[in-house]
């Protein structure tokens, strides 16, 4: 499989000075997502966990309903990319079918595939979740966040999505030069290991779009931290949705712009 970094040569400029270096720089490679031999979609993303990313997609955007409708997930590397084969249930074959999506990706490309307006109105009903998070907790997870991410530590250049449990602990975390990537990278990755999203908190490394909400709501999650700040639409989602959105999560503070009531 591809390398999820790799080394290259750069010129360095400082104070005048220059010097020749190695540096490492972040991977993106074509990843096509075939569904019961028909191809739905190429997304750009970081070669690995790409396992993960395929349930994670295929759950948050409801393709399927539930993980045990994904029979197999076959990874091929080919000349011009990777190719990612799954095997789902007939039914939601044919119901896919019927959207009729077809995405070319750019990194991390969120909704610029659908076919329409429609297709971007949620269809997901709100989230019934009266956990509480304490600032606390948020505050230990964010403080812990930076040391896990090591793709990012060596290159700048790459996302992360941490899911972490109620007390501030980090169960799990995927990076991606996509946020939406390490989003579905995280969800497929949870839900393969049957955490529970209903219980604990998200923190993207990124601002807050549309989708990471929508992807959110379609996984139960009620709780989504970004350490930047929210788009408006993002901000309308998470208050119909029932999720509580927080921006600015940095440096010992953060902004609640949707259902406060969750943070203690």
């Amino acid at each position: 499989m591809a390398d999820a970094i790799k080394q290259y040569q750069v010129n360095r400029w400082c104070a005048g000075t220059t010097a020749v270096s190695d540096d490492w720089v972040a991977e993106e490679v074509p990843v096509a997502l075939v569904y019961n031999g028909i191809s739905h979609v190429v997304m750009m993303c970081s070669p690995q966990h790409l396992e993960d990313f395929a349930r994670g997609f295929t759950l948050s955007e409801c393709i399927v309903e539930h993980l045990h409708e994904i029979y197999d997930i076959q990874v091929s590397e080919l000349d011009e990319g990777i190719q990612v084969e799954l095997e789902i249930a007939q039914s939601r074959f044919w119901a896919l079918k019927e959207q009729r999506r077809a995405l070319a990706g750019r990194t991390g490309c969120g909704i610029c595939g659908k076919e329409s307006l429609q297709q971007m109105a949620c269809t997901l009903p709100p989230l019934d979740n009266r956990q509480r998070i304490s600032s606390e907790a948020l505050q230990q997870a964010l403080s812990h966040i930076n040391s896990q991410q090591h793709l990012f530590n060596k290159t700048g250049s790459v996302h992360a999505a941490a899911w972490c449990d109620p007390d501030g602990t980090i169960a799990a975390l995927r990076e991606d030069v996509g946020r939406h990537n390490a989003l579905d990278k995280l969800i497929g990755h949870c839900l393969d290991c049957a955490h529970e999203l209903r219980e604990g908190m998200l923190i993207m490394t990124s601002r807050a779009s549309y989708e990471i909400v929508q992807k959110a709501a379609a996984s139960g999650i009620s709780v989504v931290a970004a350490v930047s700040g929210p788009t408006g639409m993002a901000i309308r989602l998470a208050e119909e949705m029932g999720i509580t959105l927080i921006g600015f999560a940095r440096n010992a503070s953060l902004c609640v712009y949707s259902h406060p009531e969750r943070i203690i």
